[in-house]
């Protein structure tokens, strides 16, 4: 028994270490000075489900967990907004996804098109973007419940997230955030990004004072 613990405590740990991965790039500050709106795209999907389904069905669900959390993302930062102050506003996704179709532009081809490209299309300095990676559909919700059996099989892995912010005008990236997926994750997409957010809400470039602020001060 104190070896299974022995190899949990270790596990936890890899895992939590591994979900540090958050990355800030040396320019962020003197690229993103001007940015006043980012726009966030719905997430680029891929699941691997032990179900039997057709290409069409695989594809329709990957579009679903997409969307789902372009959602979740909106939510965190509507909510946080109102406890503290942004340097930049959000486009309404609605907004976004409108000025995307008006433009022939859809879930199946967003990925050709470079971040300058689609920072013109849709009028914002920024956007934010990301890849998901799953075995679950995390939108459906999830049974959180921990056992040992689960840590040491594998089974409360559902795969790994991807979060990035990256500047228009230049098409660099700015911000990037990845974290595993488990079962201490969340219960949905809402509790997912929830939950991953807060965790980086220090390291959240648009989240603090920024330098040029200071210097007024």
């Amino acid at each position: 028994m104190k070896k299974i613990i022995f190899l949990l405590f270790i596990l936890c740990t890899l895992g939590s270490q591994a979900q540090k991965g958050i990355y800030e790039s040396g320019r962020f500050d003197d690229l993103s000075k001007d940015h006043k709106v980012l726009a966030i795209l719905p997430f680029l999907a891929n699941l691997d489900l032990k179900e039997n389904l057709s290409r069409k069905e695989l594809k329709e669900l990957e579009e679903r967990e997409g969307y789902a959390v372009q959602n979740a993302l909106e939510t965190y930062f509507s909510r946080r907004k109102k406890r503290k102050k942004f340097s930049v506003e959000f486009q309404n996704i609605e907004n976004t996804n409108a000025i995307l179709a008006k433009n022939n532009i859809n879930y199946e081809n967003l990925d050709i098109y470079t971040i300058k490209e689609l920072t013109k299309i849709l009028g914002v300095d920024g956007i934010i973007s990301g890849n998901l990676n799953l075995n679950i559909l995390l939108s459906e919700g999830i049974n959180t419940d921990m056992n040992i059996v689960d840590y040491i099989l594998g089974a409360s892995n559902y795969g790994r997230i991807g979060i990035k912010i990256s500047d228009g005008s230049t098409g660099k990236l700015l911000w990037k955030y990845e974290k595993e997926i488990n079962k201490k994750s969340g219960k949905n997409t809402i509790n997912l990004i929830d939950g991953m957010m807060k965790k980086a809400t220090k390291k959240f470039p648009y989240d603090r004072e920024k330098p040029r602020d200071r210097k007024k001060n």
